[in-house]
């Protein structure tokens, strides 16, 4: 056996101590803080459920029509989300779309600034490159019993984990896009008298909007991918009726849920990409 100089455990216990002191003095808190947040939660969950599925098809159609100008396509999109009402999946579709929804939200708020932050200071980078890199490569289940911890079971640690995990990619092609602005355009703009703070909103953010879109749809598909993990906490939607499958052997249960995931992914990856697209067209 390899020669042990430091013992597993006692590298583990100053880590359990730290989290647990987390616990016993700040979860009050943190709830209380964090309160709104499961509001909103609740309250997405509530819309989405509640309303009539055929606004929730014409308002997925209206955002595929935006996106790619192609009635076709949006009719296509629409097909796909009724299906799922077709198969009995609507309403842990529902369930599924509101966290997802929420979560990418808050993914696009944080990352957004942060790559902004990370193109505009090169220190800001130098700290947020191995973060984003231990974020993407850590196993989700590591940081899912923190949080846990500190937020109960249900839709808070849920979303919490699934920003956590989807964040990275449109921080990093929000990064990528800005540093990708040829760098005789920004000598033109500021030849003109353009201020740093024109330059970024009126000429480098536009010009990175491309890959910020990509960002986005791979933040999207990211958050998608959290939810039968998501389910293992408490949270129901589409994750649940796999996990429940992969329980009780029900093999049908598991694949007709497996299917669902897969046309929700498809959906918005779908939709995500067209509106790509026309940002590059309008690029070019």
């Amino acid at each position: 056996m390899f020669p042990e100089l430091i013992s597993a455990r006692e590298l583990q216990r100053p880590i359990d101590a730290f989290v647990n002191g987390l616990v016993m003095q700040y979860s009050d808190v943190l709830r209380a803080i964090t309160r709104p947040l499961l509001d909103l939660l609740i309250w997405s969950d509530n819309l989405l459920r509640q309303s009539p599925w055929w606004t929730i098809v014409l308002a997925v159609m209206a955002i595929a029509w935006l996106g790619s100008r192609k009635w076709r396509f949006s009719l296509v999109m629409g097909a796909l989300l009724c299906s799922l009402g077709a198969i009995g999946l609507w309403e842990a579709s529902m369930q599924t779309l509101s966290l997802m929804l929420v979560a990418v939200v808050f993914s696009v708020l944080i990352g957004i600034p942060v790559g902004i932050a990370m193109a505009s200071f090169r220190w800001v980078r130098t700290v947020m490159l191995p973060v984003l890199d231990v974020m993407q490569t850590m196993p989700s289940f590591v940081y899912l019993i923190p949080v846990v911890m500190l937020f109960n079971l249900g839709k808070l640690a849920a979303l919490f984990a699934t920003v956590i995990y989807a964040v990275p990619p449109v921080i990093r092609l929000t990064d990528l896009g800005i540093r990708l602005v040829d760098a005789e355009v920004l000598e033109a703009s500021r030849s003109f008298g353009a201020s740093r703070t024109r330059q970024l909103f009126g000429v480098q953010l536009p010009l990175a909007m491309p890959n910020i879109m990509a960002g986005i749809n791979q933040t999207t598909m990211m958050a998608l991918a959290m939810v039968v993990i998501a389910s293992m906490i408490g949270v129901r939607g589409l994750g649940y009726e796999v996990l429940q499958g992969i329980n009780r052997l029900q093999v049908g249960r598991g694949l007709l849920a497996g299917l669902g995931i897969v046309v929700l992914a498809i959906i918005f990856d779908r939709i995500t990409q067209q509106f790509g697209r026309r940002q590059s067209e309008r690029r070019a």
